[in-house]
């Protein structure tokens, strides 16, 4: 039985691998940027007045990434808003690998373009340490949540976690992968 490589990592492999070492001038193949994880995060304010709420999160995204997720606590008691320690507040997944590199080309190829008024993605969202967090407005962006079944609309956060040290380098990891960023000089053009 052949291994079913996602074609965005044999893409990596063969392309993006050497592109990057030429532009940087890595002299082993270990220092080449790599994409580790990518981390889904949605938090559910309502959890607390509301359980279906939370259950609904953890379903779409199990949908979406085709993976159990995890519930996330409240780590300490907040009393404006209504929070208590333990209480259960969101749901967060961890992608590695293959479902990462799966995840990663869904989302490039059917859910951003599915965007209102798509242009691209902030370039400006780097921690400094070559990591980037994408901000989605609305889950009904992905192909396998059923716009019928949905009774709000919730946002999530997107980590892409690389092993790049730089922001420079994290960028152009994720270009070459296909991340479709658009410079803040051009957004404020399209804007105008």
């Amino acid at each position: 039985m052949a291994d079913n490589v996602p074609r965005l990592k044999e893409r990596y492999r063969e392309e993006v691998r050497a592109e990057l070492t030429d532009r940087f001038g890595y002299e082993n193949e270990m220092e080449v940027p790599r994409l580790k994880k990518i981390c889904i995060n949605k938090g559910v304010g309502e959890a607390s007045e509301n359980e279906k709420a939370l259950d609904d999160a953890v379903e779409e995204l199990r949908k979406i990434t085709g993976q159990h997720p995890s519930v996330s606590r409240a780590k300490k008691s907040i009393s404006s808003f209504g929070i208590r320690k333990g209480m259960p507040i969101g749901a967060h997944v961890t992608l590695r690998d293959a479902r990462m590199f799966e995840f990663l080309d869904r989302l490039i190829t059917l859910a951003l373009p599915n965007l209102r008024d798509f242009e691209g993605v902030p370039d400006h969202s780097f921690d400094g340490h070559g990591n980037y967090t994408l901000g989605l407005d609305e889950q009904i962006i992905f192909p396998e949540i059923d716009v019928d079944n949905v009774d709000r609309m919730d946002g999530m956060d997107v980590t892409f976690v690389t092993s790049a040290e730089t922001d420079e380098e994290a960028y152009a990891l994720l270009k070459e992968l296909g991340m479709p960023f658009v410079r803040r000089g051009d957004e404020e053009e399209v804007a105008a």
